[in-house]
């Protein structure tokens, strides 16, 4: 089966006029300067050819010594301002340029933090975004988001020089004129043919180089150094680094070969051509057709003409080899943000959003309506069917074993998935609290069907109340959930900084001390000179701190307590910590969800107990439902695990002794 060929995402003409209006809005200056930069170094060109003619016709034409030394003297000094000045508007344009880099970058990363998470996690675009920052540094002397501007400007100097200098050679003969200008065409569409297949198979090496990059930052990586010296990972990690390199190096020896054929055509036909063009010259001076200064002045037009006739080849090139690079810029910016498939319309409504929603009234119902959910690529779904209401104020715990589908519900729960099929629904409370069919008595007792209306009452009529999830703005949806992931992240900021996720200055600090000991982490914070205001992560701040997995986990607890969202989700939130610790996080649980909705998710069973509500997910489904007391009267798998589990502990606590 024939492989389809990858067309550009843009055209070249597109991409220029998208460099040329970024420049404009962010680095307006630096392209005013790159429209100077044309009439002044067309004008050094045509200095450049005319003053060794221009010294040969003083000499020969006996007007004296004074008069040569001036004239050339003041075209000398005219060229050497011209150079100053250039100099100057270069230095410039490059400070100017870095700041329009850095500016891309900016909207770069804003677009790869905002976008939809279920878009984000897919490896396609991670890979797409590891080729739209590559357009934004150096590499191999070149950097995309600033060149293509470059490569216009110096390729409309070429063209104005081609006329110039053309018009100049045309005196000469036409029939020369054509020659120097089909002459280099043969090479044009080698060079377009090498850069074609560049295209055609960068993604292979860009692979690689993101596995190399991650490689080698691993290696340094102070997170990873206690596994890589306890156990002897060294060795194997440089083998690795050695593999990829080699297998780099394979892609490098074509793309190589391929450029030294194009450059050998390109040497072939440079000889042939001058060749032809200066015996023409020498032809016309041994008949005295022509004199010294012109000679002179035409040698150095055919050699600067073939010069420019190569650039507005070569930059011609460069701009479609740049355009091309800046395809993967521009489809990533342009990336849609929504997931594919049958939500594609919803995931548009999310975006934009329906409004503001006022959870003032308390928590929300969110229901979950015949819910199911695939993965990109899945053959399966790892979630089916799913039908539950989480209730405004309802604490409600999910357990089950490894692969079950509880994170990924937590993960769609939080609106960052989105479902396959089924629909995920909003129920507001009013002023008053109350949120339509909702009972708290009704609650307390766990009473209710899978899909989330109340025993006793039509599920149809329940479930048609509410906002679809999807049609409310993403901004405003995260808003209702403060969460605590069981894989944590330590960032680089200070502990203010953290737990309140915005800057010291914007945020409250005594409702920041408060939430961290809450979490448990007062003696931490009291050991600590500069108390909340630390910094974490000793690989960017000098006197910075790194927590254990315990304090980490703590200190996520923090935020979450911080942020006082009306929806408290816990994934395995005392995974990392000390029995002692884990037991306190218990205690506070009911304080910490008061007034809220909770999701517990947890593999210690004897934690659920103070939940309301438990759902046994087995499968991808809900095979068991109630409170921990019901549940283990039913003698399901829930009490089946339980009894795994409890077997192992005494009822005062103490291991079990056989």
């Amino acid at each position: 089966m024939k492989k389809e060929k990858k067309k550009p995402y843009t055209s070249t003409w597109s991409n220029i006029c998208w460099s040329v209006k970024g420049q404009f809005k962010y680095a307006r200056t630096a392209l005013l300067v790159q429209v100077l930069f044309i009439p002044l170094n067309v004008g050094l060109a045509w200095a450049g050819i005319y003053l060794p003619s221009l010294v040969v016709a003083e000499v020969s034409g006996g007007r004296g010594l004074a008069h040569a030394a001036f004239t050339v003297g003041i075209w000398m000094f005219a060229i050497l301002c011209a150079n100053l000045l250039w100099n100057v508007l270069d230095y410039y344009v490059h400070t100017i340029d870095q700041i329009y880099t850095c500016k891309v970058r900016d909207i770069l990363y804003e677009k790869a933090m905002g976008l939809f998470y279920q878009t984000y996690e897919k490896k396609k675009t991670r890979d797409l975004f590891w080729r739209a920052e590559m357009t934004t540094q150096m590499w191999n002397g070149e950097k995309p988001v600033k060149d293509m501007t470059w490569h216009t400007r110096k390729f409309l100097e070429s063209v104005i020089c081609y006329a110039l200098f053309g018009t100049v050679l045309s005196f000469v003969s036409p029939w020369l004129l054509v020659l120097l200008t089909l002459a280099p065409a043969a090479n044009w569409f080698f060079v377009r043919a090498y850069q074609k297949w560049v295209y055609e198979n960068k993604e292979k090496w860009g692979e690689l180089d993101r596995k190399l990059w991650y490689v080698q930052g691993k290696t340094a990586e102070f997170s990873a150094a206690k596994d890589i010296r306890i156990y002897g990972m060294a060795g194997w990690m440089r083998q690795m680094y050695g593999l990829l390199c080699e297998e780099r190096s394979v892609w490098d020896r074509k793309r190589i070969w391929k450029n030294y054929f194009s450059r050998i055509v390109d040497i072939v036909v440079i000889l042939l051509r001058d060749g032809a063009a200066y015996a023409v010259l020498i032809l016309m001076v041994r008949k005295g057709e022509i004199t010294a200064d012109q000679f002179v002045l035409y040698f150095a037009a055919i050699s600067s003409f073939a010069t420019w006739i190569g650039n507005i080849l070569s930059e011609w090139n460069r701009m479609r080899g740049t355009s091309l690079a800046l395809c993967d810029l521009r489809e990533y910016l342009e990336y849609p943000d929504r997931n594919g498939g049958r939500n594609q319309d919803k995931g548009k409504a999310r975006e934009e959003g329906t409004g503001i929603f006022d959870f003032s009234g308390g928590a929300p119902d969110i229901i979950f309506d015949h819910v199911s959910f695939r993965y990109d690529g899945a053959e399966e779904d790892t979630l089916h069917d799913i039908c539950l209401t989480l209730h405004g104020g309802e604490r409600l715990a999910l357990v089950g074993m490894n692969g079950a589908g509880k994170t990924t519900l937590v993960k769609l729960l939080c609106g960052l998935y989105e479902p396959t099929a089924g629909e995920i629904r909003i129920l507001t409370r009013g002023s008053s609290g109350e949120a339509g069919f909702y009972d708290t008595d009704a609650t307390a007792a766990g009473s209710r069907d899978f899909c989330g209306g109340r025993e006793g009452m039509d599920s149809a009529a329940y479930n048609s109340r509410g906002i679809p999830a999807c049609r409310i703005s993403r901004v405003e949806y995260y808003k209702l959930f403060s969460v605590v992931f069981q894989k944590v992240n330590q960032m680089f900021f200070s502990l203010a900084e953290t737990v309140s996720g915005c800057g010291e200055n914007a945020c409250d600090l005594l409702r920041v001390k408060e939430c961290i000991e809450r979490a448990g982490l007062s003696e931490k914070l009291a050991s600590l000179p500069d108390g909340i205001h630390t910094k974490l992560d000793k690989q960017v701040n000098e006197g910075g701190i790194e927590l254990s997995g315990g304090e980490l986990q703590k200190l996520m607890l923090a935020r979450a307590l911080y942020k006082d969202a009306p929806v408290l989700v816990l994934d395995e939130p005392t995974a990392a910590l000390d029995p002692v610790a884990e037991s306190r996080i218990y205690e506070e649980y009911k304080n910490m969800t008061k007034g809220k909705s909770s999701l517990f998710i947890s593999h210690r069973l004897a934690s659920t107990r103070f939940c309301d509500r438990i759902l046994y997910l087995q499968g991808g489904r809900i095979t068991e439902e109630g409170t921990h007391d019901s549940l283990l009267a039913a003698g399901g798998e829930y009490a089946k695990l339980y009894e795994i589990q409890s077997c192992w502990y005494q009822e005062e606590g103490g291991y079990k002794t056989e």
